[in-house]
């Protein structure tokens, strides 16, 4: 035979794009419609229902950036569709390319129950299943005018990206508002058609794939195009066979669950994530209650409670449908956020406050952490998922490495303490499937353990701005259960999945360490504002807490469980993973910042509160300590009267336009330029700068990376680089036996002062930077060169620190070229190190160099960028930096540098010193927070860590007679008793290991 194999593509093709799919629909009439234009923001739904409506015809501009229109569709299905099934169809002026990321619309009836919503790839709203002809329709649309902000030329500056500066324009024209005849063989067909056309496209020339264009021919044969519906059934019974055909024995399997993975908030604010999270989950109850199998997954306890705080209506309709084991709360966090740069408190809460919402609401506990989209996982997080009694993890979003693939998709993840968490990454490289047949093959083909293992899951939906899975898609799953050639498709719980993983896999392959994304690795320094208010506000609530309870504990004062709640749900909520990474829209960015200063503002009352309720009124200035370090000799959750400084003042010399800054303990010189060009450990000798180097250089790079501008740096940044030397002037000042030299630059459009400071006693010069920052494209960073062959670099993550090589020997470690840290990275090598501590820098990246087989390492903090997309004023203005050069510096100094200088002491009159209400020693051993416990039994919860690296013991003693104690997960449930003795307990932990401890007072 003569190979006909293009000509039946192309006769597929064209058949089912201009026949077929237009013919679902048969027969239509108008709709009428009145609308109803709101000038502001949204309305409730039953506000929007009572609106004045005036008529509007189909063609007609509607929708401003960010509008809301309410439409009012009414209409009577002809007497002559009696017994067939019966839409309305809606086209809102929709770009089906652009699902989820443009304009959407959600369907009430006039009692305020949500119906389904629409969008560009779900336009149609059920009437009647079998008409009886003469049904009168009566809905009401609200209809939500987003902007497309990431369009076919992607990555365009715009000011549409907040309220503020958006258009007035209408963008959108209507275009179809009708009521139709659907007709299910014509619709069925064209899913048959489409599901056998994906497979025969991934076979190789074979049987199999001859007889699927050989009985799609035939079906076509038989099709006749002027008579769809009537002949539709004809040509279904052609592709039967072929359709019934099974699949392999060997056949991978593909576990399905209905996702839409609405980002919190991205290319729209958080106030349309809430009309987006109801929009979704309306066609997905849609979608359950019409569909048996079908089983939809959504995380998030946050959207969740946005849908029970304002859809009620929507909320109720879930509920239901979690009740039937149908609608799958997924997850157990707050939202899906970043785990970079969070806190290990942080990351804590995001479980707490996720699983006792989904306990509360539900009665369920996640089994797993459903994490597909963040930037990358910090090697703390097997720790804290098995603690928190999660048994696996999810994600998918490696797949996006540049450089190199990853060698795993079903593996077990072992972090920085030892602990293994069980973790599947989907093999189709998605986490927003249609079920194509390409991304079918893709799951078997690329799927690297099928050795030994034959299981893989697919998140299937419309995702990322919302849509979720369409009847299109279940349609596929339906054929895809069992047919020759394809991997077989079923919906299932990713619970079972998991469990038969394991069972497959007793043991799975391990990786070690981080999961370090090869891609938006400038998200560790955009939006620094951002990132600023996150440090600040995480810091302050675990003070509020340990103040609280100290308080509560001492002095009887009601703990204030409500208004922390509401705080840490607001900063669990902005570690979403694109509003604390940076990569949101002006509007998103602009709330943020001001909803921390709130945060900032109410923490500093609860905890000037409680502290007053400690001290009472007085004349004694007392110093209270809040950090897990002694401070000028007051403990950590004590307050005692102000001392004086004992250590002898800071000498101060000049020296060729510059200064000597010297105390007993350093000598710094700092020159002309304001660069720390010395920085000696007086009682070693041992200099820290690199010879003929200068530290505190600030450099300036061209910054224009290939594509996602506020995530992306590419390594050819640093082709172009200024480095920043003019001085304006250069002053010196001293008060309080501390000497501080000011330095103030202008370079570009942009003016910069920095207070280089040396406290009596201190080893660590810091740094407090204001930079008016009016550049674009460009990446600001200030270097450290290092006198020290550092084999690697020593950065803190929470609870411990990650260690990465400083060389760049494989593709792997070439691909870190710019790396996180929290508090501190220390450059050490045998005898002598450095560290950097900072109070809200995230990234950094480090460099070897060599004069004469002399190798130094080069540490370059991330300060600033200028990407102009999603938000084009990404950090313009005034912005301010607190860092500092750690000199002579070793693991434990570090981390009590980097702790104490992001926390800082306060002062308050009163009648009496406070004794702290936890005492903890043992080398190594750090309090990490302080809190009564979230039952509100009135139980103490402490929370330890070791942050050495090694096994440590040691005491932790209660300033109270305790009544019994218990180690707890990280969701505060207790495990296992603990023998108590005058008020104490003995600890034993491993290398970074956590341990919660729950305390009954008596």
């Amino acid at each position: 035979m003569h190979d006909d194999t293009s000509l039946t593509i192309g006769r597929v093709k064209r058949v089912l794009d201009e026949r077929i799919r237009p013919a679902i629909y048969s027969e239509s009439v108008p709709l009428q419609v009145s609308w109803h234009e709101l000038p502001g923001e949204p309305v409730a739904p039953a506000e929007g229902l009572a609106l004045d409506y005036t008529p509007v015809a189909v063609g007609t501009p509607w929708g401003a950036a960010w509008g809301t229109t309410w439409f009012h569709l009414q209409g009577e299905v002809p007497a002559a569709w009696a017994g067939r099934r019966v839409e309305a169809v809606i086209d809102l002026g929709f770009d089906i390319n652009m699902t989820g990321f443009q304009c959407e619309g959600l369907i009430y009836r006039p009692d305020g129950i949500t119906v389904k919503a629409l969008n560009p790839r779900n336009q149609w709203v059920p009437v009647a299943e079998s008409a009886a002809g003469g049904e009168v329709v009566d809905l009401y649309m609200e209809a939500a005018s987003n902007p497309v902000l990431l369009d076919y030329h992607p990555f365009l500056p715009t000011e549409q990206g907040d309220i503020l500066t958006s258009s007035s324009r209408r963008l959108y024209t209507l275009r179809r508002l009708e009521l139709a005849v659907f007709e299910p063989v014509v619709h069925d067909l064209a899913l048959d058609l489409e599901v056998l056309f994906d497979l025969q496209e991934q076979l190789a020339d074979g049987p199999r794939r001859f007889q699927i264009l050989q009985a799609m021919d035939n079906a076509l044969d038989v099709l006749d195009l002027q008579r769809i519906t009537e002949t539709a059934q004809d040509a279904r019974d052609q592709l039967a066979a072929v359709l019934a055909a099974p699949a392999e024995h060997s056949a991978h399997k593909i576990s399905a669950i209905g996702h839409s993975h609405i980002d919190s908030a991205w290319l729209w604010p958080l106030r349309e994530t809430i009309r987006k999270v109801s929009r979704t989950c309306s066609s997905m109850v849609e979608l359950l209650e019409t569909e048996d199998e079908f089983l939809y997954g959504m995380s998030s306890a946050q959207q969740y409670k946005w849908l029970k705080t304002h859809r009620p209506e929507v909320w109720d309709r879930v509920k239901r449908q979690v009740a039937e084991g149908r609608f799958l709360p997924l997850g157990g966090m707050w939202v899906e956020s970043d785990t970079v740069m969070p806190s290990g408190e942080s990351l804590v809460r995001q479980f707490l406050y996720g699983q006792n919402f989904f306990r509360k609401e539900f009665g369920i506990t996640s089994k797993g952490v459903w994490l597909p989209d963040s930037f990358g996982y910090s090697p703390a997080l097997p720790q804290l998922m098995r603690r928190a009694g999660f048994e696996w993890f999810f994600t998918q979003k490696i797949s996006w490495n540049q450089q190199n693939k990853f060698p795993h998709h079903t593996f077990d993840w072992e972090g920085i303490d030892g602990s293994r968490m069980f973790s599947h990454f989907p093999s189709m490289d998605t986490y927003n499937s249609q079920l194509s047949g390409e991304e079918v093959a893709k799951a078997a083909r690329q799927f690297r353990e099928a050795r030994v293992a034959n299981n893989s899951i697919a998140p299937v939906g419309w995702g990322d701005g919302g849509g979720g899975t369409t009847r299109e898609m279940t349609g596929k799953a339906r054929r895809l259960a069992d047919l020759e050639g394809s991997a077989k498709v079923s919906w299932e719980h990713p619970n079972e999945f998991f469990d038969r993983a394991k069972a497959e896999l007793p043991n799975p392959p391990v990786w070690v360490g981080e999961l370090y994304l090869e891609l938006h690795r400038a998200t560790l320094t955009s939006q620094h504002q951002t990132k600023q208010g996150n440090r600040r506000t995480e810091q302050l609530l675990v003070e509020a807490e340990l103040w609280a309870a100290t308080a509560a504990v001492y002095a009887g004062e009601p703990y204030p469980y409500e208004q922390l709640d509401e705080l840490w749900e607001t900063v669990l909520l902005h570690q979403f993973h694109d509003i604390l990474p940076g990569t949101s829209i002006a509007w998103v960015h602009r709330e943020v910042v001001a909803r921390y200063a709130e945060v900032v503002q109410q923490a500093q009352a609860l905890i000037t509160r409680a502290q007053q309720a400690l001290a009472g009124s007085g004349e004694l200035q007392l110093a209270f300590n809040a950090a897990a370090y002694t401070r000028h000799g007051v403990a950590f959750g004590a307050a005692r009267e102000l001392q004086p400084a004992t250590a002898a003042p800071v000498q101060a010399q000049a020296l060729d336009g510059g200064w000597v800054l010297r105390n007993e303990l350093v000598r710094v010189v700092i020159s002309s330029e304001g660069l720390i060009t010395s920085a000696v450990d007086l009682a070693s000798g041992r200099e820290t700068i690199a010879e003929g180097r200068e530290a505190n250089l600030l450099q300036l790079h061209q910054d224009f990376p290939n594509m996602w501008d506020a995530w992306d740096v590419d390594k050819y940044y640093r082709n172009q680089v200024t480095d920043l030397r003019g001085v304006d002037s250069l002053q010196l000042s001293e008060a309080e036996g501390t000497a501080t030299v000011t330095v103030t630059r202008s370079f570009s459009n942009s003016t910069l002062v920095q207070e280089l400071s040396l406290a009596p006693g201190e080893r660590t010069v810091q740094i407090a930077q204001s930079t008016d920052w009016h550049e674009a494209e460009k990446f600001l960073k200030v270097a450290f060169p290092l006198d020290i062959r550092a084999e690697q670099t020593i950065a803190e993550t929470q609870f411990g620190y990650h260690q990465r090589v400083t060389h760049v020997n494989t593709s792997w470690e070439a691909a870190k070229f710019e790396t996180s840290m929290h508090r501190f990275v220390l450059a050490q090598e045998p005898g002598f190190g450095a560290a950097l501590v900072n109070d809200s820098i995230y990234g950094f990246d480090v460099t070897r160099d060599a004069v004469d087989a002399r190798v130094t390492t080069t540490i370059r903090l991330s300060l600033l960028r200028a990407p102009r997309f999603p938000d084009p004023q990404t950090d313009q203005g005034l912005q301010t930096h607190r860092y500092g050069l750690v000199i002579g510096a070793d693991i434990a100094s570090a981390t009590q540098a980097g702790a104490l200088l992001n926390s800082s002491q306060t002062v308050l009159s009163g009648a009496r010193e406070v004794e702290p209400l936890v005492a903890l020693s043992g080398e190594g051993l750090v309090v990490s927070s302080v809190k009564l416990s979230a039952d509100r039994s009135g139980d103490l919860v402490v929370r330890v860590y070791e942050s050495l690296g090694r096994r440590a013991t040691g005491t932790l003693a209660v300033n109270r007679p305790v009544a019994s104690a218990a180690t707890a997960s990280l969701l505060e449930d207790p495990l296992e008793p603990v023998e108590v003795n005058e008020n104490s307990v003995q600890l034993k932990l491993g290398a970074f290991e956590v341990r919660t401890m729950r305390f009954t007072l008596a």
